[in-house]
């Protein structure tokens, strides 16, 4: 962005409110200077050289010559003065104004007096002195040289200088010079008021430009502008992140083929509007395409969602819905479950039960207790939380949390190894979330792991470029045919499982914007979690 130049007011000392702005100021300050230079040279060129009128200096030639050179001296002085700036530009204006006034009715005096019509210059004299500095001291300046005419004619009528006076045109001469002041101060405030309207919406513009930048820049959602030959105009962070694009591409095609592909399958075939791709960090990405006319011109804008960002808040969604069924189900299910297993104990402690009655009994408390179990499972899932990240160093989380893992349920140490790299791993993510998380994997590990054919390993390390967390065991593995069902909700191969261990694990993976995924490698059972590396965030 340019740099702002400040811009200084200078005000009349004899005015209230009038100011100009400082660039124009002085711009218009030297335009009248550089008239003031070239009327001085003429003065003195044409008396010397007998080309001009002859009425120049026709009546005091000494006095004519004297009153021309120290008009072009002055000015050679002004110029030195305001091209340099050495004083101040209220200082310079009226210096300017009051020694044409001094020395044009000097000069007329000499040519013969008002009859001469070398007065008029003044006129131009106070319509600069109007622009220049305005206010009432344009009518001063007025002022001043209607005095400075009305004394000239006096004094010349005195000592009988000319064959005539004219005190009528010195007063319409002194009438045009109020008029002519005050005609150009209207005008320069009506100039300065409506380049302050201008100055104040060109601020405005400029403020709001600014604004939209920063809200482009940080919306949640990538945007692309582009015109018909795939040539960018604006692209935020967001989409540069979306994409693994850095720096200002050019054109669709230096950001990423397959979107420069799609953008010309959508031209061809306007009516489909969505679109999907995969980048390189194989994220899915969803395309909407929308037209832009401007003027006489038409753009496109390219909108890229994060598919991972929109199922997390799907997720959230259906988390919530989740919550109001499981109230009714608690209230529904639970009573009448706590009556029926309080009813089948009261039943057992009946001395008059047969073998046969008594192991009935057994089987009505342990599924009672097996749906509470359910019951309380999905009651959990329902209370899911929205996901509060933060910084997690890994390493220190890791260690503790197995301290503490192994002291709640009685294990001992030797069953498990923790490995990490020697370096530091960084995750964001929700601590009471990943402690859940890490909770179901390890639990399932010792169930399902088989622990006396070896130890179960959390190993935490960085597999390329992703920052992930293994749980291993070193057991059986899950059946192929099983896979595809593993992460469904109430799926289980146990007898006394729910379900929805790995499907809560899940969701509260997809809440962290993280991934939760098997793999049997090297004979042994995986569950791998891939986790945001919270240094690439930074």
């Amino acid at each position: 962005m340019p740099k702002t130049i400040p811009e200084t007011i200078y005000p009349c000392p004899f005015s209230k409110s009038y100011g100009i702005p400082g660039r124009q100021a002085w711009l218009i300050l030297k335009i009248y200077l550089v008239y003031r230079f070239i009327l001085a040279c003429l003065f003195v060129i044409l008396f010397h050289s007998r080309f001009g009128p002859s009425l120049l200096g026709s009546y005091d030639q000494q006095l004519y010559i004297i009153s021309s050179g120290l008009f072009l001296l002055v000015t050679l002085i002004s110029a030195i003065g305001v091209f340099w700036r050495l004083t101040s530009y209220a200082a310079q204006a009226q210096i300017l104004i009051f020694t044409d006034i001094l020395f044009i009715t000097l000069i007329m005096h000499a040519c013969g007096g008002i009859a001469s019509g070398t007065g008029m210059l003044l006129v131009v004299s106070m319509a600069a002195g109007g622009l220049l500095i305005g206010g009432r001291c344009a009518i001063l300046f007025a002022a001043l040289a209607t005095l400075a005419i009305l004394a000239e004619q006096i004094y010349a009528d005195t000592n009988n200088t000319f064959d005539g006076t004219t005190y009528t045109y010195a007063g319409m001469l002194g009438a045009a010079f109020f008029t002519i002041a005050l005609l150009t101060v209207i005008l320069a405030e009506r100039t300065e008021k409506s380049e302050r309207l201008a100055d104040q919406r060109k601020k405005t513009i400029s403020k709001l430009e600014t604004l939209n930048q920063v809200i482009i820049q940080h919306f949640q959602s990538g945007m692309i502008i582009c015109d018909k030959n795939q040539r960018v105009s604006m692209i935020n962070e967001t989409a540069s992140y979306l994409l693994g694009f850095s720096g200002t591409p050019e054109a669709l095609p230096k950001i990423d083929n397959q979107l420069s592909d799609i953008f010309r399958k959508w031209r061809k075939n306007p009516s489909q509007h969505f679109f999907f791709i995969k980048t390189s960090q194989q994220n899915e990405i969803q395309i909407h395409f929308q037209k832009l006319p401007v003027n006489q011109e038409t753009y496109f804008l390219i909108m890229l969602e994060d598919m991972a960002v929109y199922n997390q808040r799907l997720q959230q969604s259906k988390l919530a819905s989740l919550g109001r069924l499981t109230a009714s189900i608690a209230h529904e299910i639970r009573n009448p479950l706590g009556a029926i297993s309080h009813a089948g104990q009261l039943l057992s402690e009946c001395p008059d039960l047969t073998p046969q009655d008594q192991r009935l009994t057994g089987i009505i408390q342990s599924h009672a207790q097996r749906v509470n179990t359910i019951i309380e499972d999905i009651l959990q899932l329902s209370r899911r939380n929205a996901s509060k990240k933060q910084k997690i160093e890994l390493g220190n989380w890791l260690h503790h949390y197995l301290e503490n893992f192994l002291s709640e349920h009685n294990i001992n140490p030797n069953q498990f190894i923790l490995s990490i790299e020697n370096i530091d791993l960084y995750a964001l993510a929700d601590p009471g979330h990943l402690k859940q998380i890490m909770d179901n994997l390890c639990r399932n590990a010792l169930n399902y792991g088989c622990p006396e054919k070896g130890k179960i390993t959390i190993k935490c390390y960085y597999l390329l470029t992703e920052l992930v967390i293994d749980v291993m065991d070193p057991g059986q593995g899950i059946a192929p045919n099983d896979l595809e069902h593993l992460f469904e909700p109430f799926f289980t191969t146990s007898m006394s499982g729910t379900g929805l261990g790995l499907y809560i694990s899940r969701e509260l993976a997809q809440l962290n914007q993280a991934k939760l995924d098997y793999y049997n490698t090297a004979g042994q059972s995986c569950f791998r979690l891939v986790l945001i590396d919270a240094n690439k965030n930074d």
